[in-house]
């Protein structure tokens, strides 16, 4: 029965994105018209992102170790193991920003005018595509916006999910710009949705996230990334560790 439902959910959800982004589709391409208006963009993708989680349950619920200062810009790093993050940076993010994906994301029926105009694809297997993605990112930097990546790279394969190594890259931009990091672990959306849904489905639920205190890179140098990126994957991996403890606790104690 819990199966049942929750592709039923699933089918719900999906019928509903796609009525969502039909309504409000004329609006989304009239900013997505040379040039782009990328305040436009984003504020239809975070109406497009609150509709969506009003009418199919999920609830994203934030904690702040410090309050973010959002008149910066930042590299926003997360994990990743359900399409329902991208809804929780969008929820978040208070200025300007743009994401950086995988190719894929190119032919999505709600993704792909976004990522034909103001995010980043790319080819995972390819390093020109990669180069030229982190490039666009850096210009993006300089303007003043915020850059999204998920630094795992991809979803992870086992279920549940494991928290999977970081890539160099965004660590290295971070540092080359001088762009502080902005860690965000995000607890249980792979319980609610894994990946796309389709092989567990989803259900309604509340979706916890963390953001982490910025981290400053001024003053440091290109031999630093790897020391970087290890304390980010530390924070949130000791978060991920601290939210399946507190569900742990709170299990025993309903039990």
């Amino acid at each position: 029965m819990k199966r049942l439902f929750k592709s039923v959910h699933l089918y719900y959800f999906q019928v509903l994105l796609a009525l969502l982004f039909i309504s409000l589709y004329p609006v989304i391409f009239f900013y997505s018209k040379s040039p782009v208006k990328f305040h436009g963009m984003n504020r239809m993708r975070y109406l497009f992102s609150y509709l969506s989680a009003l009418f199919s349950g999920f609830i994203y619920r934030y904690s702040f170790e410090q309050k973010i200062d959002w008149s910066r810009n930042y590299i926003i790093c997360a994990n990743h193991t359900s399409n329902l993050d991208i809804t929780a940076i969008i929820l978040l993010a208070r200025r300007n920003y743009v994401f950086m994906g995988k190719e894929e994301l190119l032919k999505n029926f709600v993704t792909g005018i976004y990522f034909r105009t103001v995010d980043i694809p790319v080819n995972r297997e390819s390093k020109i595509s990669a180069f030229r993605a982190f490039k666009k990112a850096e210009e993006n930097l300089k303007e003043g916006k915020s850059v999204v990546i998920f630094p795992e790279g991809m979803i992870s394969d086992t279920y549940p999910p494991a928290l999977q190594l970081f890539k160099n890259g965004p660590f290295r931009l971070a540092i080359e710009q001088g762009i502080p990091i902005l860690p965000i672990t995000i607890g249980n959306n792979w319980s609610l949705m894994w990946d796309d849904g389709k092989r567990y489905g989803s259900s309604p639920g509340i979706c916890d996230i963390c953001v982490h205190a910025p981290i400053e890179t001024l003053g440091m140098i290109n031999a630093d990334a790897e020391e970087l990126k290890n304390r980010v994957y530390d924070i949130i991996s000791t978060q991920l560790n601290s939210f399946a403890g507190n569900k742990s606790a709170l299990g025993q104690v309903e039990n």
